[in-house]
């Protein structure tokens, strides 16, 4: 079984709509299915999204909003009445999630994932780093999910700092051709079907791609973009892509991004930053060609298997897409670096086994109550 660990653990996140939440579900599922006790804490809207009880955790709502508010101390107090029980080790992920944790001073070995850098200036970024230096202080293993990450806890101040590369959860069989996908956005036989996935946050920094796609119009015949997600940007965004005339529709939250894959000729990615995006993988695993920003850990995630342009650089991306659109046989090749190069990567149950064996490290044995016996409730409360 994947895991292989048998104590219990609590993985802690904040509020997540996208591949944090992703992960916490795909870490959860293997540890289970090896044996562990695992609880998923976090706000009670990402249960809803993500449905962690049905890998057989636990779940215990504990509030963590996206930004520190006062109520960080009522989460504090949530997550140590859940410590108080049979628990091993502790696993926020993420900063929202790690400082609560910290402040929680849990009695447990405390495990941090960093899955994002610090992007914020002024006041927010000071703060936010301020929360980085006490979370990388007071936790036993500082995990990075790119090297760059790993970089950033050491400078932090992180004791013991490790990769930790986070796999992208296995994508579900297509159920629908590519011709029924693209009949659902009107998309000729002839014109090019583009797409983006991800969170609607500024870091995402679809400016750029409404302002390159703005120009697409003159293109014969002109590419379709689709944009997959939900976020706060999304008001704002749709302003922008009117005001452009920008050929770009915003499709929300979706399921089916394996169906919106057979669909497309590009996958495109223009973040400020990134660790190992999960939306690149899943590129890359379908073989999509990728133009994407060489940002963060997408350089050393992709390699050779995807065209790489300079961040915030409309231009840049412009060329990138009609070159690759002007090219049938430059786009087969990416598709099949891309598939040979995710064949590298971890797996989802790789990724569970090397958490599991740091478990294991921490916590060999019981860290416990005398009248807190150990056991393995798999219970969906």
């Amino acid at each position: 079984m994947a895991g292989g660990w048998d104590g219990s653990v609590v993985l802690l996140l904040a509020s997540s709509t996208g591949g944090v939440g992703q992960h916490v579900v795909s870490v959860a599922r293997g540890l289970v299915a090896g044996g562990a006790s695992v609880t998923v804490c976090g706000p009670a809207a990402t249960d809803q999204q993500f449905a962690f009880t049905a890998t057989g955790a636990r779940f215990v709502p504990v509030e963590i909003p996206a930004s520190p508010t006062p109520a960080d101390g009522r989460a504090v107090a949530a997550l140590r009445r859940v410590l108080a029980g049979p628990v091993d080790v502790v696993h926020a992920h993420g900063l929202r999630a790690g400082l609560v944790a910290a402040l929680a001073r849990p009695r447990q070995p405390l495990v941090v994932t960093w899955h994002n850098a610090v992007l914020a200036g002024g006041l927010r970024g000071q703060l936010s780093r301020w929360a980085e230096r006490i979370i990388a202080r007071r936790a036993r293993v500082a995990l990075g999910a790119s090297a760059d990450l790993v970089e950033r806890t050491v400078a932090a101040g992180a004791r013991d700092a490790r990769l930790a590369p986070v796999a992208a959860p296995a994508l579900p069989t297509a159920r629908r051709s590519r011709a029924a996908v693209r009949a659902e956005f009107g998309v000729a036989p002839d014109q090019p079907l583009l797409l983006s996935v991800g969170r609607l946050h500024p870091q995402k920094r679809y400016d750029v791609l409404v302002e390159a796609a703005a120009g697409w119009r003159d293109l014969k015949p002109p590419p379709v973009v689709l944009i997959a997600g939900s976020g706060p940007s999304y008001l704002p965004l749709a302003a922008d892509i009117s005001a452009a005339r920008a050929p770009i529709t915003l499709l929300g939250h979706r399921t089916d991004v394996a169906d919106l894959l057979v669909g497309a000729d590009l996958a495109l990615v223009t973040s400020d930053w990134e660790a190992r995006q999960l939306f690149t993988q899943e590129a890359l695993h379908s073989g999509v060609p990728l133009v994407a920003t060489a940002v963060g850990g997408i350089p050393e995630l992709v390699g050779d298997a995807a065209v790489l342009v300079p961040p915030a650089d409309p231009a840049a991306l412009d060329r990138a897409v009609r070159d690759l659109l002007a090219d049938d046989a430059r786009r087969a090749e990416l598709g099949r670096r891309g598939i040979a190069r995710a064949g590298t990567w971890p797996t989802e149950a790789e990724t569970v086994a090397q958490l599991a064996a740091l478990y294991a490290e921490l916590a060999p044995g019981p860290v416990r109550t005398s009248d807190t016996p150990h056991t393995h409730d798999h219970g969906r409360g």
